[in-house]
């Protein structure tokens, strides 16, 4: 996979994708990335890449000429159009099956906005998808692409050192992951649950899929609403709720 990422702020970017798995990633040539000013494509004189919106109103604008010229560059040659992102508080709320649906592509291109907003041409010409990582707003697009990134690029084969890690991740089965214990098997008189010390693989399967839908019903009960249930997970769950009243 390549990936660009078209910002202001290149530096802030640098350090989050040299380091940990993504750097790992890049090692074993999973992925490469390449950090484009798009300020360097501005033809305004002074580099300026926004500009006071039509209409009045607070705040300054991205222009599109800077950002369509830099998606260009970086597109040119390819056989294939690549999924261009904007990082972007109206954006569809991510999630991990976003995050798996681009997992698949050769090519994602970033774009990190700031100011006010983009000029319209640029979410209606330009890109593909428009993402928001949460209903609050940041300064720029910077901190949701690295996070975005992040959860895509680990998703790719071979980038985690266990292959069965990120089927079980929270949100991939659709609910809530189940707890985790080590050693210590006791720590200040906290004990591990018996079951996951008994070696009795069947058990331990059925504790942890049962633990995961009482921590979804707990903490994301919404996740229930579209999932499909085994007779024995509803059984589980009414069990649940009887002990609630």
């Amino acid at each position: 996979m390549h990936i660009d990422v078209l910002t202001i702020f290149p530096e802030m970017i640098e350090g989050v994708m040299n380091a940990s798995i993504l750097k790992k990633a890049q090692e074993k040539e999973k992925f490469n990335y390449n950090l484009v000013n798009f300020r360097d494509y501005s033809e305004n004189r002074h580099m300026k890449v926004d500009d006071y919106p039509y209409g009045g109103g607070a705040g300054m604008v991205l222009t599109p000429q800077p950002l369509f010229d830099a998606v260009d560059a970086v597109t040119s040659g390819k056989q294939s159009k690549p999924r261009v992102i904007l990082l972007c508080p109206q954006g569809e709320p991510y999630t991990q099956q976003k995050a798996e649906e681009l997992a698949e592509e050769d090519h994602l291109v970033f774009i990190c906005g700031h100011y006010e907003g983009y000029d319209e041409r640029i979410r209606e010409h330009l890109v593909t998808d428009e993402i928001s990582i949460g209903d609050y707003v940041l300064t720029g697009g910077e901190l949701g692409a690295m996070v975005v990134i992040d959860s895509i690029v680990r998703l790719l084969p071979d980038v985690l050192g266990n292959e069965a890690s990120a089927p079980e991740d929270s949100f991939s089965t659709g609910l809530l992951e189940h707890p985790h214990y080590t050693r210590p098997a006791d720590f200040r008189g906290m004990s591990v649950p018996d079951v996951l010390l008994s070696g009795n693989h069947a058990k331990i399967a059925k504790w942890r899929r049962q633990e995961s839908l009482k921590r979804t019903y707990e903490r994301r009960r919404d996740l229930l609403d579209d999932h499909n249930l085994s007779d024995e997970d509803r059984n589980f769950l009414n069990e649940i709720r009887q002990k609630e009243y």
